[in-house]
C-alpha cells in the first residue's frame, strides 16, 4: 500500500442512502417521543385513577413502596429513551449540517458500513473504532 492509498479521498453517501437515513432517524425519534409521553403518563397518574380514592398516594405501605417502585421505574426508562433523543437529535444535525460526513467513522475517517448505520442510525463510529472504544473501557 501506498501513502496515496491511505489518502484515498472517500466519496460522500449517495443522496438515496442519506434520505434512508433520515427516513430511518425520524422514525426512531417520533417511535422515543411517543414513549416518553408514555412515561409522562405514569409519572402524571394519580392513585385516585386506579382505584377511585381522592388521594394521589397510597395509604398501605406495601403499595406506597410499589408506586415508588414503579415511578423510579418508568423514570429510569425515560432517562434512557431521553439520552437515546439526544443521540438521534444529533445524528439529524450532523445529517442535515454536512451530508457530505454523514456516515463517516469520528475516529478513524473511514465509511461506517451500511449495515451498521441501518441498525444505528446514529453511529458514529465504525464497528472495529467502537470495539476498541468498548475495550479500553474494560481495562
Amino acid at each position: 500500500m501506498t501513502a496515496t492509498d491511505s489518502k484515498q479521498k472517500i466519496k460522500p453517501m449517495p443522496k438515496k442512502q442519506l434520505q434512508h437515513f433520515e427516513k430511518r432517524l425520524l422514525e426512531e425519534r417520533r417511535r422515543v417521543i411517543k414513549e416518553l409521553g408514555h412515561h409522562g403518563d405514569v409519572f402524571g397518574s394519580t392513585a385516585e385513577e386506579g382505584d377511585g380514592e381522592s388521594s394521589a398516594y397510597s395509604f398501605h405501605m406495601a403499595d406506597q413502596g410499589t408506586d415508588a417502585m414503579e415511578r423510579e421505574k418508568a423514570f429510569l426508562f425515560a432517562s434512557q429513551e431521553g439520552r437515546f433523543l439526544w443521540h438521534i437529535d444529533q445524528a439529524l444535525r450532523r445529517l442535515y449540517k454536512s451530508p457530505e460526513s454523514f456516515g463517516l467513522c469520528h475516529s478513524c475517517g473511514k465509511l461506517i458500513a451500511f449495515e451498521r448505520l441501518d441498525a444505528l442510525p446514529h453511529a458514529r463510529y465504525c464497528i472495529d473504532c467502537k470495539q476498541k472504544e468498548e475495550d479500553a473501557k474494560k481495562k
